[in-house]
């Protein structure tokens, strides 16, 4: 079977630097606005294709070091190749986030930007690294993203796909049965809520500061949808389907959120928190 163009593009979570502008990009410069001083080590987690990195080292000349960790190891090698110019001070490593290895740096900035519900239900194993890689006075930005649900937990996402699902022949009722017989766990679900997070944070480090915005995405047309989802989300939710009703899938889900966004003016809009965390009184590494 010949992969479309989507599906390839799937598989690689390739495209994401222009899928990134539709959320991510804001996260990105909501971060680094609140780093202050002059940072020598920063350590971003699920580094993607090193915006951040980059970024990051062009507003601080002080970086003597900026490590990413990412899964995907398409993604790092774009990462490489946009990286390049900084040299020696930049260090990508492929790390599994729900069990990352130890490194030898102390940061005195860890971010992740949108990453943390991936980790559901195993994220005290990276909030715990974290912590300890931690340099003394640093600090651990970290943005979440917070969908109202329903009683299925879906939400955000999860409601693109389910219209998406229901074009072609689901019934609404049928789709978390769906999910649930693949083991694809509803992403609103995956996100705890600010509540539950907070104590999960709280108990490995001091919340300094939080902020809040309305993350909202709109598109020009089905199709950056459909490439947003498939660089976002990759096969995540395409694989609760045979391999051969894929493509038709990711060009429903471009259809569905058009059609969202034609009725209600957005594609979606939902709450992003911002936490500015730090070490905990009393923890020695």
């Amino acid at each position: 079977m010949t992969l479309s163009d989507t599906e390839a593009q799937a598989r690689t979570l390739g495209g994401y630097d222009d899928a990134s502008r539709l959320r991510q990009a804001h996260d990105r410069d909501w971060v680094l606005d609140r780093v202050t001083g002059d940072p020598d080590v920063l350590i971003d987690l699920g580094s993607g294709i090193g915006q951040l990195l980059d970024a990051a080292l062009r507003r601080h000349p002080s970086l003597r070091l900026a490590v990413g960790l990412e899964r995907s190891e398409h993604r790092i090698a774009e990462a490489g190749e946009r990286l390049r110019p900084y040299g020696g001070r930049v260090v990508l490593h492929r790390a599994d986030l729900t069990a990352p290895a130890p490194l030898p740096h102390r940061a005195d900035v860890v971010t992740m930007t949108s990453v943390l519900h991936w980790l559901y239900p195993v994220e005290h194993r990276v909030l715990a690294w974290v912590r300890d890689h931690l340099a003394p006075g640093g600090s651990f930005l970290l943005t979440t993203y917070h969908p109202a649900r329903d009683h299925h937990g879906f939400g955000g996402e999860d409601d693109v796909v389910r219209a998406a699902l229901g074009e072609l022949g689901f019934a609404p009722e049928a789709v978390p049965g769906l999910l649930e017989d693949r083991e694809i766990l509803p992403i609103a679900t995956r996100t705890r809520t600010v509540e539950e997070l907070g104590a999960l944070l709280g108990e490995f480090f001091e919340i300094e500061e939080t902020w809040e915005r309305d993350a909202v995405v709109t598109v020009r047309d089905a199709a950056q949808y459909e490439h947003f989802h498939a660089a976002t989300f990759g096969d995540y939710y395409a694989s609760a389907l045979d391999p051969d009703r894929r493509a038709e899938f990711f060009r429903a889900v471009g259809r569905a959120a058009f059609e969202r966004q034609r009725r209600q003016g957005r594609v979606s809009a939902m709450p992003v928190r911002l936490w500015k965390l730090t070490e905990r009184t009393g923890h020695t590494a």
